[in-house]
């Protein structure tokens, strides 16, 4: 027969009374322990350090009424206990250090005492398997005319159905966080939305590395920022958050500035150095442009990723660092694989959990949200409130959502705009005069980087260095061309029409889209391959 165990925290007003009345007062964790038909053979009881003294005496009359009841007394540091997050992680901290027996032992987790914060997170550990256990209430009720001390109790069916308010918590709860991690912005793109659902699951409930992808200014910085301050939030890092852009590291500095080094361990090291890997200890190490790492550093990546340690340049023995792995590239990792540029068990491990962020021209419908977001972010930064008039900010939007409207470093083309726009508003009001000036010089801004050899950039983009050096110059400038039609279409039929314009008039050509599909399996590419870039 299973041990029934009971685990509950100390009701600091409904388990307190005086010496002389204890015994007349229904005190509910007293009560538990006095159930006909409900015998507990062991209680696990939560309080903090300042209930010590009622923790006593509710122990001593527990000995009294079922000595046979073991009651073992757990210390938690809960500093405030209506704060959701804190009193959810110091319960969900006590669930995984518990060591449950749930085929020698029978679970019960009392909901009756505690704070209404601590009941919702009871039912939300329980519920997710946190806890193997069933809810317990009990409650008082009168015997002849006088309270009767032992009370009742039922167990709970754990049924969201049945518990709307508790459910409907819950889900304020989660939405709270993914509005965090979207740094509040009011986002309407619905795939986007869903993308941040599922990041913010993960941040939670798991320690594997995330990968982020998508272009360069799509955010995957400032999102790996919010991914680390939402597990700090929740208590699951308590170091630094550590931000290394590999494209800009070379050679031995690569291993130096990644792994650290010994004093001597080459020419001009005077000193030893820790290395930002060491220095992301039970914090949050982002490799952003994490394709650009040679061999040999992503080989001792994977190993402290997977051990824990690794071998700082010039050292003998390993160095241990604990850190969760935040991962970003603007580059296909799988095509890197494919060419031999990008180990494939290291790719591997940081494809458990991808997250695609789209360009800027792929949601348009949240520029305005984003706009009012950067006119915020100018605000605290340059002490100064700037607001757009009615008629400049509908200018401003009609060409910013416009197919017209490049975008080409995404969000931070736009921070830019709107940075230029606040600094020259006349008395803080940005009127339709400075965004037709702004507008102007967003069209000669994006020219510029078509006649600078915007197309070379996006040949390197998506096919890679190595891949882009294996095909003529001839064939390099049409593909380029081709490739920016093809990011400024919203369809391959839309990308066809304009390149086949004139063909189609003459009537000599048949398919526009199937003829440019065959011109792109060419190259190895499809239209998703670019428009997803």
């Amino acid at each position: 027969m299973r041990r029934r165990v009971a685990i509950g925290i100390l009701g600091t007003t409904l388990d307190a009374s005086g010496r002389d009345d204890r015994w007349k007062r229904w005190r509910p964790t007293v009560a538990l322990c006095q159930q006909p038909g409900l015998f507990i053979d062991r209680l696990e009881l939560i309080h903090d350090v300042h209930s010590q003294r009622l923790a006593t005496q509710i122990i001593a009359d527990i000995e009294e009424v079922s000595p046979a009841t073991e009651v073992r007394s757990h210390i938690i540091g809960m500093k405030d206990p209506w704060d959701f997050s804190e009193v959810y992680t110091e319960l969900r901290d006590f669930a995984r250090a518990y060591v449950f027996d749930p085929e020698k032992e029978d679970y019960l987790v009392n909901i009756t005492t505690g704070t209404h914060v601590a009941q919702i997170c009871w039912f939300l550990l329980t519920e997710a398997r946190f806890i193997p256990a069933r809810l317990l209430q009990l409650s008082p009720r009168k015997r002849e005319g006088s309270d009767d001390p032992s009370g009742s109790y039922s167990i709970i069916d754990l049924d969201l159905s049945r518990y709307d308010a508790i459910a409907t918590r819950f889900a304020a709860e989660r939405d709270e966080a993914t509005s965090f991690l979207k740094s509040g912005i009011a986002t309407r793109n619905p795939a986007f939305n869903q993308m941040i659902d599922q990041i913010e699951k993960v941040a939670i409930r798991s320690r594997a590395p995330v990968l982020l992808t998508g272009p360069t200014g799509a955010g995957k910085s400032q999102l790996a920022r919010r991914i680390y301050e939402l597990k700090k939030a929740q208590r699951q890092v308590s170091g630094a958050f550590i931000e290394v852009n590999c494209a800009t590291l070379r050679g031995d500095q690569a291993m130096s500035t990644l792994f650290g080094h010994v004093k001597g361990a080459f020419t001009g090291a005077q000193n030893g150095r820790a290395g930002l890997m060491k220095s992301a200890n039970k914090g949050v190490l982002f490799l952003d442009e994490i394709g650009e790492l040679g061999l040999d550093e992503q080989a001792m990546c994977l190993r402290a990723i997977e051990e824990k340690r690794f071998l700082p340049v010039g050292a003998d023995q390993d160095v241990m660092s604990d850190f969760q792995l935040l991962a970003g590239t603007n580059r296909d990792l799988s095509i890197g694989v494919k060419e031999g540029r990008f180990r494939e068990d290291l790719f591997a491990r940081l494809n458990l959990w991808t997250f695609q962020l789209p360009a800027l021209r792929d949601r348009k419908e949240d520029i305005e949200p984003n706009l009012e977001f950067e006119l915020r972010r100018f605000s605290e930064r340059e002490g100064q409130n700037v607001t757009f008039n009615k008629e400049a900010r509908g200018l401003y939007l009609k060409f910013a959502m416009a197919p017209e409207a490049m975008w080409r470093a995404n969000f931070r083309d736009l921070s830019a705009s709107v940075t230029r726009m606040a600094t020259l508003a006349p008395l803080g009001r940005i009127n339709e005069e400075t965004v037709h000036e702004e507008i102007d010089r967003l069209r000669v801004l994006w020219r510029a980087g078509l006649a600078a050899g915007d197309g070379e950039c996006i040949l390197s983009e998506i096919l890679g260095p190595e891949r882009q050096s294996r095909i003529d110059m001839f064939d390099r400038t049409q593909l380029a061309a081709v490739l920016e039609v093809c990011r400024d279409s919203n369809s391959i039929s839309a990308a066809g029409r304009r390149l086949f314009a004139v063909s189609r008039l003459q009537k000599t050509s048949g398919n526009d889209a199937d003829r440019l599909r065959k011109y792109l399996l060419r190259f190895d590419l499809s239209f998703d391959d670019i428009t997803q870039k």
